[in-house]
């Protein structure tokens, strides 16, 4: 067979199993293991064994499960509480206010976890209800809540972008960074819509007189609880970004001073620090095995070398740009992301895209803030974007399927004009790394 022959098989075989149910490390390691033996024999069992010190030698993976925790401790003990309620008096007597407030609420939500389905847990369980019972339309603030949480993978501390950065080989600190822009913006153009809108349309959004009727001096307490989050964020990136501590020294930082900061509140108890460290052994280990898998399956590939062989198909027999190329594989996350999560779409097209890129030209950090983009557009996308129906499950009965499918098609035109200005302007990713890892 040729090499374009075996990518292929091997690619159309782990969906087939994926298809089939299966969870994703045991489809894709289990191609990987099969192909390794067919290919060469017994001499194959090495990769999986090299694939496994490789990742246990990773000294960046410690960062992992200190964020998780972190962002779990700031959830659990409800700290979220207070910053919406903060929202809700600074922001509430304008038009659309909350429903912007409830924007800012998942910004410091997504620099607190690093993970879009907590995002979307908090915003559905404490914004949500609050937005319907203040008279906002059911279906403006539904795609609010599923907008905002898009943006827990791209701003950091981003679990995502550390997966990316371990499968992709590049430096996670310069990854975050490029992620602060794009998710600022993202986050502006956002707030922009719903002003917009909210302003031609008044009654989508009316403004909350109680807003105007709460105290200076609550209305400054309040603020002190937004400053929380930011403190810790700053405690964590301050020293990492100046030198002084290393990533992984910045995200125990990270950790201690949420919990620490939890334990002052008074919102630390045993139960929920068990909750904590129970559902961060969980999702630290998931990710472990599907790095390992993804890992295996990509030496296949550099093996093979059928990256190379698929470069030459596109750029050589059909004679496609590296821009075409390039939006290809764009589409094809959005397709993925009709029945597979960012890390499945992630260690499944890795192996095969992320060469593949470099081999093109393209910058990987850059890439990598595309990728995350378009995942969460690919997540919000009719008819079976998977937060869309994880939004079903958190929503009230009101809220019908047919009512969150309407909410998120303006949200997703104003992402996929984000992702075509940060295609076309590199720089808004590449301008903060290049600044801060140049000096």
């Amino acid at each position: 067979m040729s090499q374009e022959h075996i990518a292929l098989f091997m690619f159309a075989s782990m969906m087939l199993m994926l298809f089939s149910g299966q969870r994703v490390f045991g489809a894709i390691g289990a191609i990987a293991a099969i192909s390794a033996i067919a290919l060469w024999g017994t001499g194959g069992q090495d990769i999986p064994f090299s694939a496994a010190m490789k990742l246990m030698k990773w000294y960046p993976l410690l960062t992992l499960p200190m964020f998780i925790f972190m962002g779990y401790v700031l959830s659990e003990s409800r700290l979220a509480d207070d910053l919406y309620r903060m929202f809700h008096v600074w922001f509430g007597n304008v038009n659309g206010g909350l429903a912007m407030g409830t924007i800012g609420l998942m910004v410091l939500i997504s620099a607190m976890n690093g993970l879009s389905v907590a995002g979307m847990a908090i915003g559905a369980t404490i914004a949500l209800p609050e937005l319907l019972r203040r008279g906002y339309d059911k279906i403006m603030v539904t795609g609010v809540i599923q907008a905002g949480s898009s943006l827990g993978i791209l701003v950091p501390p981003s679990v995502v972008l550390v997966l990316y950065a371990m499968i992709a080989r590049q430096p996670v600190g310069q990854l975050w960074l490029a992620g602060i822009l794009p998710g600022l913006m993202m986050a502006a153009m956002f707030i922009l819509y719903i002003w917009i809108r909210c302003r031609l349309q008044p009654e989508l959004g009316p403004a909350l007189k109680d807003a105007t009727d709460v105290p200076r001096e609550e209305k400054l307490r309040l603020l002190g609880a937004g400053v929380l989050p930011l403190a810790i964020f700053a405690a964590m990136m301050v020293p990492f970004v100046n030198g002084w501590t290393s990533l992984v020294e910045s995200s125990a930082i990270g950790a201690l001073t949420a919990l620490a900061a939890s334990i002052l509140k008074r919102r630390m108890t045993w139960k929920i620090f068990q909750t904590c460290t129970r559902q961060t052994l969980g999702i630290s280990c998931m990710f472990m095995w599907i790095i390992l898998a993804a890992l295996g399956f990509g030496a296949i590939f550099d093996g093979l070398g059928a990256v190379k062989a698929i470069d030459n198909l596109f750029t050589e027999q059909m004679g496609l740009s590296p821009w075409m190329i390039l939006i290809l594989m764009q589409l094809s996350f959005i397709l993925m992301g009709t029945f597979l999560d960012d890390t499945a779409m992630l260690v499944i097209v890795a192996p095969l895209y992320v060469p593949l890129v470099g081999a093109l030209g393209f910058d990987l950090i850059w890439y990598g803030v595309l990728y995350t983009i378009t995942t969460q557009i690919a997540y919000m996308t009719p008819p079976f974007g998977y937060n869309l129906f994880l939004m079903r499950a958190m929503a009230p009965p009101e809220i019908s399927l047919r009512d969150i499918y309407k909410s998120i098609l303006p949200f997703v035109v104003v992402m996929v004009i984000a992702l075509t200005i940060i295609m076309v302007f590199p720089q808004i990713a590449l301008w903060l790394p290049e600044m801060v890892y140049g000096k």
